[in-house]
């Protein structure tokens, strides 16, 4: 027998163990009521920002084919209710997800969703493909997750886009500590063990390496969030080197974050340290690996990758074409205008990043700019109308660093759909 024959019962056994966990614990927390969520995606901003992060060379659309690879029990559903025009298909190896799943697909009439009970590694046998495969907090799960990452890459089409969420290993230090804990005193995912592991973590010492996790996710005190962070039978964590090298293995190529200014050199801290010099000499992707070492506490990467080289790296502000870039703001972005640095008219902040230190303060002239982005107007006729109605000599110096500053810090994305060479010098 070979050693490939040989696994192949332990990877069967592993993914029956991970879809029973999920049938009796399901995750994320069923719920029934996606009422405010819906208003949240009414707001055609924020849809065009989310597209546009995905795909910023294409003009904007809402018809397309989209893929919920694990669905769990709502997020193909959020994603229907999001995209009304897409036709949305999610699947999950877990009964009781698909029947969360389907609830709220009937509650919500959501005619535009399709749910299937499939594993991800069978994805093959639905007979389509699609424009968008989103898949998250689910690779890391499975018995094999290069087959499972392949079969999804073989049902993306060739212009299409993937949203990919795995664990991270250094901000999950005390999850593997409690995993390994759980294991040796005999810990199973039952509702009394799991009931008795909850008292335990009200005691947990301080300093403990999963202490601050706990602070910062409440949602760790429920049953089925603990049993999937602590009790879970396959689990593992990618870090930077270990992502790339999985998506190369799949034949996929690296795209962007899903949030880069964590992982970038032109921000925050970072920029600031005496090594970020020499961080600027390596290559983009040893960049993020020695940054993620240094922030230490990243306990997830979220990315967009493509099948087609020639999709990434879309975004560049040499030469002139970033002047024909429509800048469209991210959702979530809050202007602060009280107690500013010297110098400062306002800082800008996006709430979703996580880091303290992920804040961009901006002048005076920055902040007209900032205010008259649209989602309409380029960069170019931005800066020359702000500048004319200023009385100011028109430059585009300063726009070049601020725009370029803005995109860094996850402030902005770009619609460069109707990009043309303009001519101008900065």
């Amino acid at each position: 027998m070979s050693q490939m024959a040989a696994q192949l019962p332990l990877v069967s056994d592993i993914s029956d163990q991970v879809r029973d966990f999920y049938d009796h614990y399901p995750y994320p927390r069923p719920v029934d009521d996606l009422e405010n969520y819906q208003r949240l995606w009414q707001d055609r901003q924020r849809r065009r920002a989310d597209y546009h992060l995905f795909w910023p060379d294409r003009t904007y659309s809402e018809d397309r084919s989209v893929l919920v690879a694990g669905c769990g029990t709502s997020q193909a559903a959020k994603h229907a209710l999001r995209w009304p025009a897409a036709q949305v298909t999610g699947i999950d190896a877990s009964a009781t997800s698909v029947r969360y799943t389907n609830e709220l697909k009937h509650k919500y009439n959501l005619k535009n969703l399709r749910v299937h009970q499939l594993a991800i590694e069978q994805v093959n046998e639905l007979q389509s493909s699609f424009d968008q495969v989103v898949c998250t907090g689910v690779l890391h799960h499975l018995a094999n997750p290069d087959a499972g990452l392949s079969a999804l890459r073989n049902v993306l089409k060739p212009d299409g886009a993937m949203h990919l969420m795995v664990y991270a290993p250094y901000g999950r230090a005390g999850v593997y500590m409690l995993q390994e804990f759980c294991k040796r005193v005999g810990i199973h995912a039952t509702d009394g063990d799991i009931r008795d592991l909850i008292g335990a973590l009200k005691v947990l010492p301080a300093g403990h390496p999963l202490e601050t996790l706990l602070r910062q996710a409440p949602d760790f005190r429920q049953k089925a969030a603990l049993a999937d962070a602590l009790l879970h039978p396959q689990d593992r964590a990618y870090s930077v080197p270990q992502l790339f090298d999985f998506l190369k293995h799949a034949g996929l190529a690296f795209g962007r974050w899903l949030r880069q200014a964590p992982y970038s050199l032109h921000c925050g801290v970072i920029a600031k340290i005496p090594q970020a010099p020499q961080i600027a000499r390596l290559s983009s992707a040893d960049q993020y690996a020695a940054i993620e070492l240094f922030r230490g506490t990243m306990v997830r990467h979220s990315l967009v990758a493509y099948r087609d080289e020639n999709a990434t790296n879309l975004i560049s502000f040499v030469g002139d074409e970033w002047l024909d870039y429509v800048p469209i703001r991210m959702s979530d972005i809050v202007c602060v205008q009280d107690r500013m640095p010297s110098g400062a008219a306002s800082v800008l902040i996006n709430q979703t990043l996580t880091y303290k230190d992920l804040f961009l303060p901006i002048g005076p002239t920055e902040k007209r700019w900032f205010d008259a982005i649209d989602g309409d107007r380029s960069i170019a006729s931005i800066v020359e109308t702000t500048l004319a109605s200023s009385n100011r000599p028109i430059t585009f110096d300063v726009a070049h660093s601020f725009f370029e500053r803005l995109w860094w810090y996850d402030l902005v994305v770009f619609d460069r759909s109707q990009v043309r060479s303009t001519g101008r010098q900065n």
